[in-house]
């Protein structure tokens, strides 16, 4: 009886991990995050104390969302009505995932900014001293890439709405192609922003939803650089 009563415990632990990657957002994105860190330990060579500092870190994260999950869920299933405190429990609850998030970015950067900084030097080298059609060849690659990703989603037309924003795709390509040709500061810095106003105007016209335009900017840019790197 007692194992049955243990097994049934784990059990439902792990319904309770998958209900919230089923349902929560960004539980899904911290769960990509997570695999996409422990799959660069493999790649670079990280002491004992990183990589516990690492998985740390990475529990904090997935914890503090259960938590936040349970949460909401709580106030949900007793209180049908707006209330300022229940806003104020899911707030801070909110707050607490932010501060975890914000903890693990600063912990991914300073163990692995002087890793990838070489791998970085070597391969802004490589594209400085790439031709210059090698700039609308990127652009067409991510053209037809993201149509493609369109096709498979089966959303929207190829110049308007669907899985991911094409514009965003487009605009980040472009925004990431001028930050890896150029040492000009502030000629990034527009064109990023350039960038950001494209997805926003898809956003407040409707076409795009965020995460559509989000996912868009993440799959031009990341393209952009996969490309320069094999070319």
């Amino acid at each position: 009886m007692n194992v049955r009563k243990l097994v049934d415990s784990f059990n439902f632990a792990i319904e309770g991990i998958l209900y919230s990657v089923r349902t929560q957002r960004n539980m899904r994105i911290h769960m990509i995050a997570a695999l996409l860190v422990l799959t660069a330990c493999f790649v670079y060579d990280l002491n004992k104390i990183e990589l516990l500092i690492i998985t740390i870190t990475i529990t904090m994260v997935i914890v503090t969302e259960l938590i936040n999950t349970a949460i909401e869920s709580a106030i949900d299933v007793t209180t049908n009505y707006y209330h300022p405190l229940a806003k104020i429990a899911k707030n801070t609850a909110a707050g607490a995932v932010l501060v975890t998030a914000i903890n693990a970015v600063l912990v991914g950067y300073i163990l692995f900014w002087d890793k990838l900084s070489s791998l970085t030097f070597t391969v802004m080298v490589k594209i400085k001293q790439s031709e210059p059609y090698m700039i609308f060849l990127v652009l067409v690659i991510v053209c037809i890439a993201t149509i493609v990703v369109k096709a498979i989603y089966g959303e929207g037309t190829p110049l308007k709405g669907g899985m991911p924003s094409g514009h965003s795709a487009i605009a980040f390509s472009i925004a990431t192609t001028i930050a890896l040709i150029t040492e000009e500061s502030t000629s990034i810095l527009l064109a990023y922003l350039l960038a950001f106003i494209v997805a926003q105007s898809r956003v407040d016209s409707e076409v795009h939803s965020i995460l559509e335009v989000v996912l868009g900017a993440l799959f031009g840019a990341a393209l952009t650089l996969l490309i320069f790197q094999i070319f």
